[in-house]
């Protein structure tokens, strides 16, 4: 970056250049708006907002990028059947991107313009990319805040863009409606020390009370998207509270404050209802505790200032300000008949303390009917607005389903208690990783925390200092990367989505939660083994693995000292974040090699597994396969009991033992149920099913020689048949992308199998084959293969893939497989279709918990239509 004595770092042109070499058309030529495809054009066009206030900066910007989908021939008969349709695009691109949060103290405003340089968002705003005009000399970017005036012509300077200054109340009240429609759990309540999420429904948000707590504080109603009003207000805010602070206590800064409060006893200065009536007072609801006149005390007593602990005044001061916004908040939601207060503002700023004494006003006052409400986001709420500003940002028309929040470990920036360069690559992170960790032998693990100053990506702080007090920030909650994907749906099938609950495992009871972080802690080194042999070991993949474990270790230590730092979890999401973190280290397929291996070993014996099934009749056939499925199971690598066994047996010789010990009746035994629907009773012949869903597990015999041959048999009754796998790996499950290959290689041994698979697209060139010349006739049913849109061994039902979804709408049998799927997940939802659930147990206390059973327990539950 250039120092501050140049003219410029950079004045870019309003229009970015594109790179157009090897530009074409990427899918259908003859539609209407069809996608242009650039392959050699940099995905990080960005585009960004500013709210630039007293004391901190904030940032969102947006990162494009997009999968590129293959268009072959397989995708075109997939849509084909599907009923997916190409029409009905926007007017503009709504692409898949990230929206990215960011803070940096004010006074270190050269920190935020060296980060601005550093990724080119200055090069990238909305209006650049839309505008016409061709004469425009200077990027403009939408900016809110005090700052937006006072340090505009520093941003041109050394910038060369302009800052388009937005409405700091219309901001506000449009990030606020953003993230309460679009983010789900965004809101939580704060009730001594215990956060707990809420789920607010977005077509039940309007009418709501606003409390922004800035240096001052303003209260407002919203009645809907641009419909607000300031109702009322207070001078006694944040400033208040730091002006009182500074002058009674000689702190320099708002964060030291803070810090004393921790360690305050307000009874030493606050005149309590027992100091005048040496007890409770029942009569009118008021314990001994309650605090009576705030600094009362101060008037008995004969003490100059320095006799009063700066620690104390500090809490007193909090609690006084604390209480006064809490009750004239709810008496203005009162006043207007408001159900809800979101409190939000740099006073908050995730602080415990706060959070309770506005908790508890609101809470005292309103006799328990109101709760006061905060927001995770609360701190971006003015630079969100902004970034909504523009004209065509694209996020109005995005739903909750469309929002995936990501943790990656992002670097904290130079100032303050936060120590590290910007980092642009992951070489860079990797090493500040080893540098940080050098330090000093207090810091065991990087923590990724978002006190101001980080990026929010996920930056790291040294963990709690020894002893037991409480740190300013430790109820901070992290900020996540906003994933956007558009092609996201809400299942079809669920019976309930506003009910749905995919998660059978409550993180929220601390003793599951350290069982889970323990467990998922004694797995790693396994897992760094697999991950580091499957880029060959190389000396670059061992030193990833070696930063991957040091990071993931990290998120592990940040929910023991915070569960809520993420968010509301569940198991789901937990497993989702050990997967993203392996990505984020560019370990793309952990277990590439050993699902090959199984599955080779797998395919080899398969003919002779369908040659045994076909000599049965057809119940015993049918409960031969759902054994064969329970019994495949067992091959999870996710599983240390399972992994375990794998040291004792091939693959083959596992399976036989699994089957072998295949004794009904099961610890969850709905076959029977299952049976009478698909084989009816006496000489009642039920309709097959028209379409069933498979939702597959794991790579090797629990593909090939579980749900393979279960499909087949679909397939053999007249069923079309779509299996579902994963768009990303996790640990050995198998993916969409690979589903095609295992199924060509099946279907060898197969003529059902070919069949379908020609009729489902699956094998392009037997199809074509037979389209040219053959005069074979397809069968009627399919088999297809569909991704279902996420990359972790469970599954949440209100984000699934726009294919899945389609599949879904003409299905009318899904069956769950595997315990991801259908124990950690899923468990108790329920769908508008038949339901099957199978899996084998392989963790104890989960087969305790669930099904009061042992391990390897089997779960066979059947759910017919809702």
């Amino acid at each position: 970056m250039a120092t501050k004595g140049s003219n410029s770092i950079h004045r870019s042109s309003s229009r970015p250049l594109l790179d157009l070499s090897k530009a074409e058309i990427q899918g259908n030529v003859e539609e209407k708006y069809p996608t242009i495809l650039l392959p050699n054009q940099s995905d990080d066009l960005s585009h960004l907002a500013l709210d630039i206030g007293g004391s901190l900066i904030k940032l969102v910007y947006f990162s494009r990028h997009e999968d590129q989908s293959t268009n072959d021939k397989r995708m075109k008969i997939l849509k084909d059947k599907l009923g997916i349709l190409n029409g009905n695009r926007r007017s503009y691109p709504i692409l898949g991107g990230r929206l990215h949060f960011v803070k940096f103290e004010t006074n270190k405003i050269n920190e935020c313009l060296e980060f601005i340089y550093s990724k080119k968002l200055h090069c990238g705003g909305w209006e650049s990319h839309h505008s016409d005009s061709t004469n425009d000399q200077n990027a403009v970017i939408k900016a809110t805040g005090g700052g937006a005036f006072k340090f505009a012509d520093l941003f041109k300077e050394r910038l060369g863009i302009s800052l388009d200054k937005e409405d700091e109340m219309d901001c506000l009240v449009a990030g606020a409606n953003f993230l309460l429609k679009a983010i789900r759990h965004e809101a939580y309540t704060h009730m001594e020390g215990q956060k707990e999420f809420i789920q607010i429904d977005p077509n039940d948000l309007f009418p709501y009370l606003l409390v922004n707590i800035g240096s001052g504080v303003s209260m407002i109603k919203v009645d809907g998207n641009g419909k607000f009003e300031r109702v009322s207000g207070t001078n006694v805010g944040g400033g208040t509270y730091w002006g009182l602070g500074r002058l009674l206590t000689n702190c320099s800064s708002f964060d030291e404050l803070l810090e004393l409060s921790q360690k305050g006893d307000n009874r030493t200065t606050d005149m309590l209802v027992g100091d005048i009536y040496g007890t409770d007072y029942p009569k009118i609801g008021l314990s001994a505790s309650t605090i009576a006149s705030s600094f009362g005390k101060a008037t008995l007593e004969n003490k100059e200032l320095e006799e009063y602990r700066p620690e104390d005044i500090s809490l007193s001061l909090l609690r006084m300000i604390s209480y006064n916004i809490g009750q004239i908040s709810y008496l203005n939601a009162l006043r207007f008949g408001l159900k809800r207060i979101f409190f939000g503002g740099f006073f908050i700023r995730g602080h415990a303390y706060t959070m309770d004494a506005i908790s508890f006003a609101v809470h005292f006052w309103s006799k328990g009917t109101a709760q006061a409400m905060f927001l995770r986001h609360e701190g971006f709420l003015g630079a969100l607005g902004a970034f909504m500003s523009y004209e065509k940002h694209g996020l109005d028309d995005l739903m909750v389903h469309q929002f995936v929040e990501r943790f990656p470990m992002g670097a904290p920036y130079t100032g303050g208690k936060i120590h590290g360069p910007p980092l642009r690559n992951l070489n860079e992170k990797i090493s500040w990783m080893e540098k940080f960790l050098q330090k000093g032998t207090e810091i065991t693990a990087p923590v990724p925390m978002t006190p101001p100053g980080t990026t929010g990506l996920g930056g790291f702080e040294v963990p709690l200092s020894k002893g037991s007090t409480l740190r300013s920030d430790a109820s901070a909650l992290n900020v996540g990367v906003l994933h956007l994907i558009p092609t996201l749906e809400v299942f079809p099938l669920l019976v309930d989505p506003k009910m749905y609950e995919p998660n059978t495992v409550d993180l929220s009871d601390h003793s599951e939660l350290e069982y889970w972080l323990t467990i998922l802690s004694e797995h790693l080194p396994d897992l760094v083994d697999k991950a580091v042999a499957s880029e060959g070991g190389t000396d670059d993949s061992k030193r990833r693995g070696d930063a991957f474990a040091r990071a993931f270790s990290a998120h592990l230590a940040r929910l023991m000292e915070e569960p809520a730092a993420y968010g509301k979890l569940g198991l789901a999401n937990l497993l989702e974040m050990r997967e993203e973190c392996l990505r984020e280290f560019q370990f793309v397929d952990a277990y590439r090699s050993i699902k090959q291996r199984e599955n080779e070993a797998s395919l080899a014996v398969l003919h002779d597994l369908l040659m045994e099934l076909d000599s049965l009749d057809e119940e015993t056939r049918l409960l031969t396969l759902i054994e064969g499925v329970l019994a495949a199971n067992i091959f999870d690598w996710g599983s240390r009991a399972c992994v375990d066994l794998y040291h004792k047996g091939t693959i083959i010789e596992i399976y036989r033992m699994s089957r072998n010990k295949m004794q009904r009746p099961w610890r969850v035994d709905d076959f029977d149920a299952f049976k009478e629907r698909m084989l009816g009773s006496g000489d009642k012949k039920p309709l097959p099913h028209g379409r069933a869903l498979l939702f597959v597990d794991n790579s090797g015999a629990d593909i090939v020689l579980g749900m393979l041959p279960l499909a087949r048999e679909l397939l053999r009754r007249g069923t079309e048949v779509v299996l579902v796998g994963n768009s990303l790996p996790a640990l050995n499950d198998v993916t969409a992308m690979e589903l095609p290959d295992i199924v060509a290689e099946a279907a060898k041994h197969c003529d059902i199998l070919r069949r379908a698979a020609e009729s489902g697209g699956l094998l392009v060139d037997a199809m074509t084959n037979t389209l040219d010349g053959s005069k074979e006739k397809l069968p009627s049913v399919a088999l297809m293969v569909v991704e279902n849109g996420c990359g972790s061994p469970c599954i949440d039902f209100r984000q699934v893939s726009s294919e899945l979804a389609a599949a879904a709408k003409d299905a009318d049998l899904i069956i769950l497989e595997g315990m991801g799927r259908s124990l950690h997940t899923n468990l108790y939802a329920q769908f508008k279709c038949d339901a099957l659930k199978l899996a084998m147990v392989k963790n104890q206390r989960l087969a305790e918990k669930l099904v009061q059973g042992n391990i390897y327990d089997c779960v066979c539950k059947y759910e017919p239509a809702y």
